[in-house]
């Protein structure tokens, strides 16, 4: 079978769900070659091979995550020539894209991106216009370069053992042009994160302000969920903006979504609509969002959502 390469996302060693996302989406496809950059790699290695990775590629050297996106770009450059591979996926977040397309200039091919499936002959699948048109694309020139969009597919382990290579390259000047003088760690909170989670409370207009989004969080917490709001919440400041759902936002699909004061338009529609089961809390019977749920609830969401989070604390 076909190589096909994949950048593995991960932060400090711990793999990011949308890697496994593109292991499982490369077995449909060929043989899965994850790509590592940087060090720890020893943490992750079992959750790779849990997912399907025939090889790994490790570039343990230190110095290609000392700069921006450019060395990942030139170490898949490496292994393109090298090894001649049918794709490349790489997560279409906002470093997954740029890699995307420095490699393509380096390489001299095509890429897609925003991709939520590829189907025979490496075509991409885009849900475009808020998810009411499916467009279809492909490669013309050269090696099929891939940005896939986070929870389109759904993860499937495949248990398998992969070879291991270390690799490396030498960076040229252009790579080393931007150079990472600090990092700051963000505190994480006891939530999980918002395109991982399996379960997400969402706000929306209907919130009524800042300080009314403690509804939100507590429904969330009594749920072990990730909080996340509209585009009319962050964009009034109710909620940052990291944790805005939607087309211009992230795209969550988890187990349970729960639409809070939320109307439904399209844009947010576009960034949930994946969800296994969507449940709503409107007061409004005739907002756009009751035409996707599984469940929705007519009511006022400040009766409805505590009344909702003191009966799950009580069943728990």
């Amino acid at each position: 079978m076909a190589e096909i390469l994949v950048l593995v996302d991960h932060l400090d060693g711990e793999v990011k769900k949308v890697t496994l996302e593109l292991l499982t989406l490369a077995r449909r496809h060929g043989e899965p070659a994850a790509v590592w950059v940087g060090p720890g790699y020893a943490a992750a290695k079992d959750k790779l091979a849990e997912y399907g990775a025939a090889k790994v590629y490790e570039a343990a050297d230190e110095e290609l995550t000392s700069y921006v996106v450019a060395p990942k770009a030139e170490l898949l450059a490496q292994l393109v020539a090298d090894g001649s591979p049918a794709a490349v996926l790489v997560p279409a977040t906002a470093e997954g894209k740029e890699v995307a397309g420095r490699l393509a200039v380096k390489i001299g091919s095509g890429v897609l991106t925003d991709v939520v499936d590829v189907a025979d002959g490496f075509t991409g699948e885009h849900s475009i216009f808020g998810g009411s048109v499916i467009a279809h694309a492909k490669v013309k020139t050269g090696l099929p370069i891939i940005a896939v969009r986070p929870n389109a597919v759904s993860p499937q382990p495949a248990p398998a053992t992969p070879v291991e290579e270390q690799v490396s390259v030498t960076l040229s000047d252009a790579a080393k042009a931007a150079k990472i003088v600090e990092r700051v760690v963000q505190e994480k909170g006891d939530r999980p994160e918002l395109t991982e989670a399996a379960v997400v409370v969402s706000g929306g207009r209907g919130v009524g302000g800042a300080e009314n989004f403690k509804i939100i969080e507590d429904l969330a917490d009594s749920l072990g969920a990730a909080v996340g709001a509209s585009r009319a919440a962050t964009d009034a400041g109710w909620y940052p903006h990291q944790f805005q759902v939607g087309q211009t936002g992230k795209t969550v699909s988890p187990q349970l979504y729960i639409a809070v004061g939320i109307s439904g338009a399209i844009q947010h529609r576009a960034g949930m609509q994946t969800s296994k089961t969507i449940v709503a809390i409107n007061k409004d019977p005739e907002a756009p969002i009751f035409e996707l749920v599984d469940y929705g609830v007519v009511g006022d969401l400040f009766q409805v959502a505590p009344q909702l989070t003191e009966e799950i604390k009580k069943r728990k």
